[in-house]
This record gives structure tokens, C-alpha cells and sequence, in this order.
């Protein structure tokens, strides 16, 4: 139990980030100890499309009785019966080392991503009905290291989200519009989901918008690749969205030292090629916004049970590379990366901007108007 406790200490301020991007900053052979499975990569049974019919396999769907997908602060409501379908795939919630991937009934996993559908996915729950599937995602400690057998951790774990994906669209239909997003592990599979399943196909054309969120995207090696344009406006529809969010004084070396070792889709190097910056106050790449712009960022309780909303939000500023000021550190309960890191808080911190976001480009995509106004305020709530 102690052990336990100490591996958990270690990591909490770490949980929902992309390990890759963190590895070269922390003590190794602390990391790999506590976190890099030393079990063989067991694998499975690869999971049945028919398997995500059952409700079960959802963390949240329409028919989910408490789903948590649909927790709103005060003052703001789901939307009845909303037109969008959302695809969500939440971050890693998973830390343990006992297996490469998380076992599907594994609680402590579920209830830590629930916590991550309310501060992340709910903001889509105006416009759209969410479904977050539960995939047997990689552990933590799989982006710690080059093994083979962490790759195939992630491989394994984007078979499930695929077959979900494919139950997600014979459930919604042929025709309904789609918004796709994720963070963190989820934002790195939904990429592979855009590059296999959208880019140059019909689906592309119900694609209202990809939030590709706490992940990098290289403008020049992967963006083409993914099948939909960065957003260059704030109501364009059918486009990509992405930001990486730091208090100053800002260091995101820790991301970019990683970045720049890596290969782009299209088989080149990503070392000091620009990353898709999107502004969520504003909704528009390499802009800037003051605070009083942020209708409301989500400060959570100190169970992260619950949360309210802080008016005006955190300011916002594209810099350098691609990568988002907020200013100076706010203080939301812990859980910053060095660096300033504020990879946890990319969604809440914006809620209501994304919130806005979202019905905005809805509304482009069918022409029409939403049918609730999108800048009501809540009652300020002082930060």
C-alpha cells in the first residue's frame, strides 16, 4: 500500500499528460520504476464492433443514466435533444505498471476519466449528444519509453476506440453532423482516426470540427495529412483545432526537445517546424485575448467532484512555436507541469469560450442559427 501511495504522489501532477513530452525532464530511472510495466505486452482479444453496443463499453452515451458528460456549472445546461453527435476520447487516466494496457473495469481508471468528461467533454453538451467510449487505453508509463512494447500498447488501444468510432456512426446515423475531440492519449488517437477514417473520405464532409487538444501538430509534416484545414476563422466549420496552454514565465522545452526527435506523417523531420496554435477565447489561430474575453474557467473543487466558474476567465496568447499564454500562473487546485505547464486545464480553463466555439461553427455548418444565445454570463465568481 505504501509503494502504491508513493508511485501515486509521483505522478498526480502528471496524470493526463502525454508522457513522451516529459521524459527527458524527470529522473528515469525513477520514472521506469515506478510507472514502465515490466510485464510483456499481454494484448487481447481485439474488441468486436458488436462489443459497443452494449452500454457498458460507454463512459458516456445518450441512454447512460449519471452520465458525466452532461455535469454543467451553474446557470448553464445540456442542451435538449442537441443535433451533434461528439465522438470524445478522454486522456490517460490509467498510471498503474501492472499491465501495458488498462483493464476496461479497472475503477479507479473509469472514475479519473469521469472527472475528465466533466471539466473536458461536457463543454460540448449544448450542441451536441456525447459518446466517450472506455478503450483499454495505454498506461501512463508506456510514453516513457522507446520499447516496442509500448507502441504496441497504443496500437492495441486505438483498436478500440476504432471499433467504438464505428459503432459511434452506425449509432448517430448517416447524416447527422459530427464534432470529434480528445486530449492528451485521446488527441493523439484521434489523430490516427482523422489520418485512417476522415482525410479524403465522404465522412470528412459531416466533420463540423476536430479538437485535437494538449497534442502537437506540425503545420508542415502532419496537418496535411489529417484531411480537414487548420480553423483560420471563428466561424469556419469543417477544421481543426489545437492548443497547448502555459503560464509565464513559459518553458515548453520539455515538449519541444521531444518534437523535434520526431517524423512527421509525412515521413519528415518535425525539428523546428511551427505547431497549430489555436486561440480558444477567440477561436482563431496566433491571436491574442485579454481575460475579460474568457467568459468563464472551470475551478474545480477539491475532490474534482465538482466545479464553478471564475468570470472573467484566464487571458490567451499564441507564442512562439505554437504554443498558448495564459499570462500569470492562476491558482486551480495544483497539478501544473514545470515549465508552467497547464497541460490538465487546456479545455476547462476556456470552458465557456469552447462552449461557444463549438455551437458557433455548428451554426456555420447548417447555415442556420443556434437555438440558444451563446454569450450569456454567469454570475461572476471572483477567481
Amino acid at each position: 500500500m505504501a509503494r502504491k501511495f508513493l508511485y501515486l504522489m509521483i505522478v498526480l501532477i502528471l496524470l493526463a499528460v502525454a508522457g513522451a513530452f516529459v521524459y527527458h525532464f524527470y529522473a528515469k530511472d525513477l520514472m521506469k520504476a515506478a510507472l514502465i510495466p515490466s510485464a510483456k505486452f499481454e494484448g487481447g482479444p481485439t474488441a468486436p464492433e458488436q462489443a459497443y453496443e452494449q452500454v457498458d463499453m460507454w463512459l458516456a452515451r445518450p441512454d447512460i443514466p449519471n452520465n458525466p458528460a452532461l455535469w454543467t456549472p451553474a446557470n448553464y445546461k445540456p442542451g435538449e435533444k442537441p443535433p451533434a453527435a461528439v465522438f470524445f476520447i478522454h486522456p490517460t487516466s490509467y498510471i498503474d505498471r501492472t499491465h501495458w494496457n488498462a483493464p476496461l473495469d479497472d475503477a479507479q481508471a473509469n472514475n479519473t476519466a469521469a472527472v475528465f468528461l466533466r471539466g473536458q467533454a461536457s463543454a460540448f453538451n449544448e450542441v451536441g449528444e456525447i459518446w466517450a467510449p472506455r478503450y483499454r487505453q495505454a498506461t501512463f508509463g508506456a510514453f516513457l519509453t522507446s520499447e516496442a512494447e509500448a507502441q504496441k500498447a497504443l496500437d492495441f488501444a486505438y483498436r478500440d476506440v476504432l471499433a467504438a468510432f464505428d459503432e459511434f456512426l452506425k449509432e448517430v446515423g448517416p447524416d447527422r453532423p459530427i464534432i470529434l475531440a480528445g486530449h492528451s492519449q485521446g488527441a493523439l488517437h484521434l489523430e490516427r482516426l482523422l489520418r485512417e477514417r476522415v482525410a479524403g473520405q465522404p465522412l470528412a464532409k459531416r466533420i463540423v470540427a476536430a479538437y485535437i487538444v494538449g497534442w502537437p501538430i506540425s503545420k508542415t509534416n502532419d496537418l496535411p495529412a489529417l484531411g480537414l484545414p487548420e480553423c483560420a476563422t471563428a466561424e469556419q466549420a469543417g477544421c481543426i483545432l489545437s492548443w497547448q496552454s502555459f503560464a509565464e514565465p513559459a518553458d515548453p522545452s520539455m515538449i519541444t526537445d521531444v518534437y523535434d526527435g520526431t517524423t512527421g506523417f509525412d515521413g519528415k523531420p518535425r525539428k523546428g517546424t511551427d505547431m497549430v496554435c489555436t486561440n480558444p477565447i477567440t477561436g482563431t489561430p496566433g491571436a491574442a485575448a485579454e481575460a475579460k474575453d474568457n467568459l468563464g474557467t472551470l475551478i474545480p473543487s477539491k475532490d474534482l467532484g465538482s466545479a464553478t466558474l471564475g468570470v472573467p476567465g484566464v487571458p490567451g496568447k499564441c507564442f512562439g512555436r505554437g504554443f498558448l499564454s495564459i499570462g500569470d500562473p492562476v491558482n486551480l487546485g495544483g497539478y501544473v507541469l514545470p515549465g508552467n505547464n497547464y497541460h490538465v486545464f487546456d479545455y476547462s480553463m476556456f470552458w465557456v469560450n469552447v462552449r461557444n466555439d463549438a455551437a458557433r461553427r455548428f451554426a456555420s455548418f447548417t447555415g442556420g442559427k443556434p437555438a440558444a444565445p451563446l454569450t450569456r454570463t454567469p454570475t461572476a465568481e471572483s477567481r
